[in-house]
């Protein structure tokens, strides 16, 4: 075990600057970063312990949440807020780990974790560009069924493995950030890096840059909306595919729609092309599949995943077809 000191600074400030010096790493609820300190991906010489900052859960004027980076899984999914205007968010956070791991993770440290691809936590036998940039990655050839289809590069393959940042990616989240040159705020399709040539790089986040918040605007389709998840086995376990949605219908057909799918791709994966092509149009299956069609277009599936295409398209139709029958 490499030795490490510990900080606990009392502003987000602090925090900040803590977290811009070399070596030291953010400590949230710990549940990915110690995992990854006794396999020794990471080898922090300082932990910088951030769970004094808000753990509030705002109802913000005009709707919409505001949850703070410390606020544990637990409490966003058991949150009434969350519970009756965006169900999808707490169902996601609850198929997303153990009930004692939901209890421990932060939102922000949610946000931050790293893949669980198996050679990038494996630095004693695996290559990783991503842990080890220009080393190559053993998944391209290797046991890659939990493995991208979309967004990935000749560089890295791995996906992103959190559940409760699918349903944000759908429901428009923005990211709160703090650090030496200000505050700024940035929508959560923007701040997750596509890996490129440049896996290791993974957030748009400054160096001393740490979160404080996670916005969620009021939205008419948060309240119609599901999350599922296609597992290997039925509890704890990463996607193989899932599915985040929330609709709004007018007289059979889609006013409007959010779609985002995780276990596919290095970063929660909205999919755009498939919204614009349901947009307007009839809630049949025949559109599902052609909307699916256009999204998946572009997949590049490796030899032992090219099965996620097939199921994310039923897992796809389910959800929406779920969404979008008779309520009455």
């Amino acid at each position: 075990m490499t030795p490490f000191s510990y900080r606990r600074p009392a502003s987000s400030m602090d925090a900040s600057a803590l977290a811009a010096l070399k070596g030291h790493k953010l400590l949230g609820g710990g549940t990915n970063l110690v995992d990854l300190m006794r396999k020794g991906v990471e080898h922090p010489t300082t932990l910088v312990d951030v769970t004094a900052l808000s753990s509030e859960i705002i109802e913000m004027e005009g709707g919409g949440l505001l949850i703070g980076a410390a606020a544990r899984n637990s409490a966003v999914a058991a949150h009434p807020l969350v519970r009756a205007h965006y169900p999808m968010l707490s169902r996601a956070i609850l198929a997303g780990a153990s009930a004692q791991i939901r209890n421990m993770a932060t939102v922000a440290g949610n946000l931050l974790q790293r893949t669980r691809c198996a050679y990038f936590n494996d630095p004693a036998a695996s290559r990783c560009n991503k842990r080890q940039p220009g080393s190559g990655c053993d998944a391209l050839e290797g046991f890659n069924r939990y493995h991208a289809i979309l967004g990935g590069s000749p560089g890295c393959i791995a996906t992103h493995p959190s559940d409760m940042c699918v349903a944000l990616m759908a429901l428009d989240a923005q990211i709160h950030l703090a650090g030496s040159a200000g505050t700024r705020i940035v929508p959560l399709a923007d701040f997750y890096r596509l890996p490129g040539d440049s896996p290791h790089l993974e957030t748009t986040m400054e160096i001393g840059e740490l979160i404080t918040a996670v916005e969620i605007p009021a939205s008419a389709m948060g309240q119609r909306s599901a999350y599922r998840k296609v597992r290997d086995r039925a509890s704890y376990a990463f996607a193989l595919v899932s599915v985040a949605a929330g609709v709004s219908m007018q007289d059979g057909t889609i006013e409007d729609i959010r779609l985002a799918f995780g276990g596919i791709a290095p970063r929660p994966w909205r999919a755009l092309q498939a919204e614009a092509a349901l947009r307007g149009g009839p809630a049949t299956p025949e559109a599902m599949a052609a909307a699916m069609d256009a999204e998946l277009a572009v997949a590049r599936p490796a030899a032992g995943n090219a099965f996620k295409v097939e199921l994310l398209k039923r897992t796809t139709a389910a959800v929406l077809l779920e969404l979008t029958g008779d309520r009455s």
